[in-house]
């Protein structure tokens, strides 16, 4: 088994409302151009595909890719709610590290519909009956339950540690000032605090309108190969996946009867701290990180989950700037979710694509000057969390 595995090229498209989209089997294969494009190769060359979409049929995958090719190779599809795109790259990793591949490609895609996520079937057990319930006991409001989600989950962050609403507008305005910069982003009009927090009220006290990220379609793909491959085919090697790590929920998801708990907290921690013990790395190495901002609460909560800084110490760190250009480290120089958009599927890869920007040294006005560590947080509810750190070499 290899560890020396590579970014050899990346690809996305610009995020865009739904409506105004391409079908998605278009919006793959403009993604997964580039990343050939930018990988120097032909697709005859990959040797595998993972797939990412959540809102598709069965084979999805195979239709995208169709159309770039049709060279026989095996195409896994995957479905892991939000962190679909980057269980499509820990998969894609693992072919190559196995040696079952060399070079496999990575491609995540969403075509979305407007409006709150909704379940497709009625007619079965939802993958969220545990959530919900648990959601019901711990919050008492009527909105929809992915605001109920991450709203509770800020909300008993500002009951344990007196953290302000404010703070989350201030995390909503620092992505809007890194996106200005970010040709790639949905939104990329500079708001104030002050603005967030006179945005429609969604939540009195606990949350508006523009802390939450809207629903996007698009499309976002990478080819990952062996040191060996990249060698012979003069790939690009100057970005490595040193460590990765992927986690579900424990009973403390439940048992703790905390919604931070129920979004996924310990299980981020938990793969944060096994990507940070295999690499031997400490979080105040790191020069830059792209982290699921779904609502600006959770980028909140990241911060602590991730030990960016300690337990109860998120307010201080926004208040600090330590999240951005100058301070300690950058978090979402993208934009994030709350200014690119999240179709889900994509999301993952659309931050392996920013981060791969970002150790190249090509992000232009939004690069994080000297990056040779970056991490990647992608969490989906139900649930799952994939972490990843990139090296510059």
């Amino acid at each position: 088994m290899s560890k020396d595995i590579y970014v050899a090229g990346v690809g996305m498209i610009p995020f865009t409302k739904p409506g105004t989209n391409e079908p998605y089997p278009r919006m793959a294969a403009s993604a997964v151009s580039a990343a050939l494009l930018d990988a120097g190769i032909g697709y005859s060359l990959i040797q595998q595909a993972c797939v990412g979409y959540v809102y598709g049929d069965s084979t999805a995958g195979q239709r995208a890719l169709y159309d770039v090719g049709m060279t026989g190779i095996p195409i896994v599809n995957v479905n892991n709610n939000c962190a679909t795109g980057s269980t499509a790259l820990f998969l894609a990793r693992q072919a190559v590290m196995s040696g079952s591949a060399e070079c496999v490609l990575a491609l995540g895609f969403e075509q979305m519909i407007p409006g709150a996520l909704s379940e497709i079937y009625s007619d079965r057990p939802s993958p969220f009956e545990q959530f919900d319930h648990a959601t019901d006991e711990l919050v008492k409001n009527e909105l929809p339950l992915a605001l109920r989600y991450f709203g509770g989950a800020g909300q008993a962050h500002m009951n344990e540690f007196g953290t302000s609403v404010e703070t989350f507008a201030k995390i909503r305005a620092k992505a809007s000032r890194h996106a200005a910069n970010n040709p790639m982003a949905l939104f990329r009009s500079v708001v104030t605090p002050e603005e967030v927090m006179k945005s429609q009220v969604i939540w009195p006290g606990v949350m508006t309108k523009l802390m939450c990220c809207p629903p996007t379609c698009g499309a976002a793909a990478a080819v990952i190969c062996s040191a060996g491959f990249a060698q012979r085919h003069g790939l690009n090697g100057n970005v490595r996946l040193r460590e990765q790590a992927m986690t579900t929920d424990t009973p403390t998801a439940f048992a703790a009867h905390d919604m931070r708990e129920v979004v996924g907290f310990s299980m981020a921690q938990a793969a944060a701290l096994q990507v940070y013990e295999a690499a031997g790395v400490d979080p105040q190495d790191l020069d830059v990180v792209e982290l699921h901002d779904c609502f600006a609460h959770n980028e909140l909560l990241s911060y602590e989950a991730l030990g960016l800084c300690s337990r109860g110490d998120a307010e201080r760190f926004v208040n600090d700037d330590d999240n951005t250009y100058g301070g300690a480290v950058v978090t979402n120089p993208s934009g994030g979710l709350l200014s690119k958009g999240h179709p889900l599927g994509a999301t993952g890869l659309a931050q392996c694509f920013e981060l791969v920007q970002q150790l190249r040294g090509s992000a232009e006005a939004r690069q994080v000057g000297g990056a040779r560590l970056a991490l990647q947080h992608n969490l989906g509810l139900g649930g799952a969390c994939v972490v990843t750190l990139y090296e510059r070499v």
